[in-house]
């Protein structure tokens, strides 16, 4: 296991199974696990629309979504969560499923759901995050990471939690939000390549100047159905 400390984030390298149990209560989870789709680099190669594509080599990862087990300690280890995805898991019925419409086309899904465990309405946030007119400029660094913006939405549904925990860091999406909004971040990346890339992008966002200033989620309620991507 490998610990870094970044500004208010720490970050962990090594397995969540084994770390989370280490860790004090944390106010919220935030987090988007493997679905365990049977993704594969050829797959995302084949439908991002840049002369180009990145290869973001073997999806290993993603050979069985997250388990029952890694589910349960992060409900238990804090007191609210955002879990994308959730659709794919064994979680209780939830008033408020956070929506993504990412404006697509092609055979990518037209959105991502996040279940949640507040008490709330349905909220749904649009940005095309795919083809030569996606909005914003970030690099890709990871085949299922999310807006910056997106995540920082979801930090607005949350605006007591002041820390923050992703078991599956990833690229590190939820601490650079953290880090933008001054929230204390916990992250935790089992692949070593992907844990670099987390400590470099929230280095540099504690570098830029922070955006306290408004985190008022602005949203549309919808009336949306509860179910499986296609």
């Amino acid at each position: 296991m490998k610990i870094e400390t970044i500004g208010d984030a720490t970050l962990y390298l090594g397995d969540c199974l084994e770390i989370l149990p280490t860790l004090g209560r944390v106010d919220a989870v935030v987090t988007d696990p493997p679905y365990g789709i049977g993704e594969s680099s050829a797959r995302v190669a084949s439908r991002v629309q840049l002369a180009a594509p990145k290869d973001y080599g073997f999806f290993e990862w993603d050979k069985r979504p997250c388990s029952p087990e890694a589910i349960q300690a992060m409900r238990d280890i804090s007191q609210d969560q955002i879990i994308f995805g959730g659709n794919y898991f064994d979680l209780p019925p939830s008033s408020c499923w956070l929506i993504w419409d990412k404006q697509n086309s092609g055979d990518f899904a037209d959105a991502e759901m996040a279940w949640t465990s507040l008490q709330k309405a349905v909220r749904l946030f649009q940005w095309r995050w795919n083809g030569m007119i996606r909005k914003g400029n970030e690099e890709r660094f990871h085949p299922t990471q999310k807006p910056v913006a997106l995540i920082q939405w979801c930090l607005g549904f949350l605006p007591d939690a002041q820390t923050i925990l992703d078991p599956f860091m990833g690229s590190g999406t939820t601490g650079v939000a953290c880090a933008n909004l001054g929230r204390k971040f916990i992250g935790i990346e089992i692949e070593p390549k992907y844990f670099d890339i987390a400590c470099k992008r929230i280095e540099i966002a504690y570098q830029q100047p922070r955006l306290f200033e408004d985190e008022k989620p602005k949203a549309v309620q919808e009336e949306l159905g509860i179910g499986n991507e296609l």
